[in-house]
């Protein structure tokens, strides 16, 4: 039984990173999913995979998973370097290539 801490990813449809900003503590699954033949649903028996704590910071995801002696690995996101433009951008003389409709 392994965890996963990580922070996730910034949504892609919001500007705003307000459920990016706390760490997620998840189980690893323990069996492979199975499709039900009568809906096709996928489910699967293990119950830890639903399983998904939020914690503020790092330290306190870490430790709870030391205190009750969870094998942990933590996943590091990497920061985007963000590259601010204007509309006005496009139209400056110094632009790299043609501007065409």
């Amino acid at each position: 039984m392994t965890a996963r801490i990580y922070r996730p990813a910034k949504t892609a449809t919001q500007s705003g990173s307000a459920k990016a900003r706390d760490w997620i503590l998840e189980f690893e699954p323990e069996e492979p999913r199975r499709i039900d033949p009568l809906m096709g649903w996928t489910g699967s028996g293990d119950m830890k995979s639903q399983v998904r704590l939020r914690f503020g910071d790092k330290e306190e995801a870490i430790a709870y998973a030391e205190r009750n002696g969870l094998a942990y690995r933590v996943e590091e996101h990497q920061l985007v370097a963000r590259k601010i433009l204007s509309y006005s951008d496009n139209f400056k003389s110094t632009r790299l290539g043609q501007w065409t409709h």
